[in-house]
């Protein structure tokens, strides 16, 4: 079954319409008919699945047949602050973060971050950003959208990592492993900050600021990694640790 995005504006009782490209791809590409069922994401947790009823030029209309949670959620909820890279690297981190299961990505402008946009830059590449997190959650079949946050400052972005269970500084030069750190912690673990700095890698001076902020640094091993290599493996790192892919989550299920 195909699946597709949908603003929870574009629900009325019990039809459901799909506008845009979607509604393009479905009636020019796919050359889909009333009667055929499709699967539908809101981006708020739920799952629907509906039959087409109507199909006219830039808009599907669909029957709900029923909603449903969606099962893809991890119970681990992820910020990844990451500091800005080259413009394609971050295209490509926004999709695959998304599929991991992160809940929010915060750019931010470190010491040694080379791109440093301005707001008419950072406008279009946020309204690009959102529009990749939508093409990877029918992609990946995910529940909930991944927010995109506002770009900000070092110190702004340390601010709001303080209500999180768990900040992490992803850091090349620290010698101790991540898991040993993490499991160190001993706590319960629900929400998790991780830090991951630009190609350059963090200062020195950052990180201390960091350490000063409650974060604790961590290494992913003993090789140095491109910096949206090391997002990634930080990220598969906390949902095994803690989220979806740990051993303590598949014995609940």
């Amino acid at each position: 079954m195909r699946y597709f995005f949908i603003e929870k504006s574009e629900r009325e009782g019990s039809i459901l319409s799909i506008t845009g490209s979607d509604a393009r791809h479905i009636k020019t590409v796919l050359r889909m008919k009333p009667g055929d069922k499709i699967g539908l994401f809101d981006g708020k947790g739920f799952e629907y699945e509906a039959k087409i009823v109507d199909l006219s030029p830039g808009r599907v209309q669909a029957s709900l047949i029923r909603r449903f949670p969606s099962t893809a959620e991890s119970p681990l909820k992820i910020i990844v602050a990451q500091a800005f890279l080259k413009e394609k690297k971050m295209d490509g981190l926004v999709r695959q973060l998304s599929e991991l299961g992160i809940i929010k990505w915060i750019p931010f402008i470190a010491e040694r971050s080379v791109p440093k946009p301005d707001k008419k830059q950072l406008l279009a590449r946020t309204k690009r950003w959102e529009k990749i997190v939508k093409e990877a959650l029918k992609q990946c079949k995910r529940g909930r959208i991944m927010k995109i946050g506002e770009t900000v400052s070092f110190e702004e972005m340390l601010n709001l990592g303080q209500v999180c269970d768990l900040k992490v500084a992803f850091w090349e030069d620290e010698l101790q492993p991540a898991h040993a750190d993490l499991l160190g912690s001993g706590d319960q673990i629900d929400t998790v900050f991780a830090l991951i700095g630009p190609e350059g890698g963090f200062t020195q001076k950052e990180i201390e600021k960091a350490r000063d902020r409650g974060f604790t640094t961590v290494g992913l091993g003993p090789r140095i990694l491109r910096a949206e290599t090391a997002t990634v493996a930080a990220c598969v790192l906390l949902q095994y640790l803690f989220g979806d892919m740990s051993q303590k989550y598949l014995d609940k299920k």
